[in-house]
């Protein structure tokens, strides 16, 4: 098998066309493009080497090839994105040492620099395995909604727990406003992924663990079997994907203000 070269890194966008809330939202038109087309713009935008689209659907894979897009076609049974990516990158045939990291198709607004960020993160931590980015949350709601998961980190910054409840707990304030107000601080984590591909090859070979199915977040795999997860502050700020009808207005209006 070939190695990686040093510095080098691939992004691979999963593209699947169901979603319950939107079916087919990654060839929604967004400014006149899918929305695949945008995230696809924002990698190509990065340092890296190459980007390739993994979706389950022809009609995606002509949507990717038409606007220059690389895409390969993977299983239509797959449970998440890293189930996705693992596929694609067998199918390629990369090598083990190479890191891969994951770019929704559903997030058209993510900052080429978080990009590089993120792979570069786990190319310094040889220590760990997977690394991903949060930002800190100063919205007292924002800390109770269990759709905005929290990640807390130690002094080394590699992540200790991710959970939707309020962690930290702040026990000695009456009101989560209050305890942010004192200097208590929250991370949101933000889904975006670094992986070396042997622990992605080895994590994704393994069934579900008991803590990843009791919060529904599959990066707790990772840590229930040992893997240390590298964590930092975004360098920019990274605005939330689309997953909702509210989601996607809300991010054509963003590309209509553009545009006028």
């Amino acid at each position: 098998m070939t190695t990686a070269k040093s510095g080098s890194y691939n992004i691979v966008i999963p593209a699947r066309f169901a979603s319950q809330r939107l079916p087919g939202k990654v060839l929604l038109d967004l400014a006149g493009k899918p929305m695949l087309q945008h995230a696809w713009q924002r990698a190509m935008e990065s340092a890296a080497e190459s980007v390739v689209v993994a979706t389950d659907d022809e009609s995606i894979v002509n949507a990717a090839e038409s606007f220059g897009a690389k895409a390969v076609l993977t299983r239509s049974d797959h449970q998440s994105g890293s189930d996705r990516i693992a596929e694609c990158a067998d199918l390629l045939n990369w090598p083990d040492d190479m890191r891969v990291v994951n770019l929704q198709a559903d997030e058209p607004l993510m900052p080429p620099a978080c990009l590089d960020q993120v792979a570069a993160l786990l190319d310094w931590r040889t220590d760990c395995e997977v690394a991903s980015l949060y930002w800190p949350i100063t919205d007292a709601g924002e800390v109770q909604n269990p759709n905005a998961v929290k990640v807390v980190t130690g002094a080394d910054e590699c992540a200790l727990y991710f959970s939707r409840a309020p962690i930290p707990y702040a026990r000695d304030y009456g009101e989560v406003c209050e305890a942010i107000a004192k200097g208590v601080e929250w991370k949101r984590h933000l889904g975006l992924y670094a992986y070396r591909l042997a622990a992605l090859r080895r994590y994704t070979s393994c069934a579900p663990t008991p803590l990843e199915k009791t919060e529904r977040l599959e990066q707790l795999r990772v840590m229930e079997q040992g893997g240390r997860i590298a964590m930092a502050r975004a360098c920019e700020f990274i605005p939330a994907g689309i997953d909702s009808p509210d989601d996607l207005e809300r991010v054509r209006q963003y590309f209509e203000s553009k545009i006028s």
